[in-house]
């Protein structure tokens, strides 16, 4: 079925903390699905709910339209928290281990170590591994049984530019594979890069939902220069010029609904004006995030 995940009412309270408050959502199929938030918004709490290693205090959620179970629960691989491997093992011995645990055969390891580009570093000890090598094999087990679903609690936590960069390209290809993903993270940067969907949490409410795609939707703003004395009154006579605001030597323009940026171009040519810069300025996820944790609620 298309729906890999519905959460109904999720609430979980630790004493008089509420770190889960009321949490509605549904996951698809294919999806790479982002939880974002601040610290302390609730994230690792509702992923732990979803893992069955909390128990929710109201509420429920299902697992491709099961209540969860262990057979349900063997199509889902997880990072959570900080990865455990022996440190004076190999990755391929560590991974031999999960596999063991995991019920499933080893005949399933070279293919999670070449996937996560450790096929090279097999034989090595795993405390020679760097930060993001190790968050790279902790995926590879979390590969092991071939799980539907991925959930990732903020697996680039810690790592370096490059880390980061290679984690991002890993989630890519595994959701390129045609697996769910689910992540928590508060990197903004990491969410708009690799999700398709994405919610956000603001202290364990559920503040918006919704595809990534849609950021930046709405009224198109263009940021143009020209060396015009009176640019300003030409701006003015464009019909889809809503606003105009001056900024650092340009000018931002507002456009009206259904006027785009090579409307505007258009109408400057004709008036014999050349824009010695013209970009369409989207709004950023960063943007829509701040102004969603802004709103009072």
């Amino acid at each position: 079925m298309d729906t890999v995940l519905t959460t109904r009412h999720l609430t979980k309270d630790f004493g008089r903390l509420r770190a889960v408050d009321d949490l509605s959502f549904e996951v698809k199929r294919g999806q790479v699905f982002g939880l974002l938030g601040p610290n302390g918004s609730g994230k690792t709490t509702t992923l732990g709910m979803l893992m069955g290693v909390v128990n929710p205090t109201v509420g429920e959620f299902s697992w491709f339209g099961e209540i969860p179970n262990h057979h349900v629960r063997k199509k889902i691989g997880a990072v959570l928290e900080h990865p455990i491997f022996y440190p004076y093992l190999t990755g391929q011995k560590n991974l031999e281990l999960n596999a063991m645990i995991k019920q499933c055969p080893e005949e399933n390891i070279p293919g999670v170590l070449e996937l996560v580009e450790l096929a090279d570093r097999r034989n090595d000890k795993y405390k020679t591994y760097s930060l993001g090598m190790k968050q790279r094999l902790a995926i590879a087990s979390a590969l092991l049984n071939e799980p539907t679903v991925l959930i990732l609690d903020e697996p680039t936590n810690g790592l370096d530019p490059m880390g980061i960069a290679e984690i991002r390209e890993l989630i890519k290809k595994i959701a390129a594979n045609g697996k769910t993903i689910i992540l928590a993270s508060h990197l903004l940067d990491e969410v708009q890069k690799v999700c398709s969907h994405f919610a956000i949490l603001k202290k364990g409410r559920l503040v918006h939902v919704g595809p990534v795609d849609d950021v930046g939707k709405g009224a198109e703003t263009v940021e143009v220069k020209a060396d015009l004395p009176d640019f300003t009154e030409v701006l003015m006579q464009f019909p889809g010029t809503a606003s105009i605001l001056p900024e650092n030597g340009v000018f931002l323009v507002t456009l009206r609904e259904d006027f785009h940026s090579k409307d505007l171009n258009a109408f400057l040519i004709e008036r014999g004006v050349v824009a010695n810069h013209l970009v369409t300025k989207r709004k950023s996820l960063e943007k829509v995030f701040l102004e969603i944790l802004s709103e009072p609620r």
